[in-house]
């Protein structure tokens, strides 16, 4: 009964730890918000996410976002899979339209990781 006890502690810990952003996700997110490119998109995601979200509608298509920036269909689509591979949006194809939206989950860690109070 014991060794259940201390393997319930361990599963414990470990989804402790993974509730907690480590320094390599932490690194891994800035390098890509490191890219003006990339955070400008990144930004308009987030600006179109809220603006979605207090219209009760939380989808952002990415098509919306291109007219507002002056980067090609092919930087987009590589810059879309950087931010997504660094954790920080999630995307959805819908025939031919990308729907993206910003991960909460990252978000609320990164502000946990830098010490950002939470309002």
């Amino acid at each position: 009964m014991l060794s259940i006890v201390n393997s319930t502690v361990i599963e414990t810990t470990n989804l402790v730890k993974k509730a907690h952003m480590d320094t390599k996700q932490l690194a891994k997110v800035m390098k890509a918000l490191s890219h003006p490119n990339r955070l400008e998109l990144y930004l308009e995601i987030a600006k179109k996410h809220e603006a979605s979200y207090q219209a009760e509608n939380e989808e952002c298509y990415v098509s919306d976002i291109m007219s507002c920036l002056n980067i090609g269909a092919p930087t987009i689509s590589h810059h879309l899979k950087e931010l997504t591979n660094a954790d920080l949006i999630l995307t959805e194809r819908r025939g031919k339209f990308v729907i993206a939206k910003i991960n909460q989950d990252t978000m609320q860690q990164v502000k946990q990781a830098l010490g950002i109070k939470m309002e």
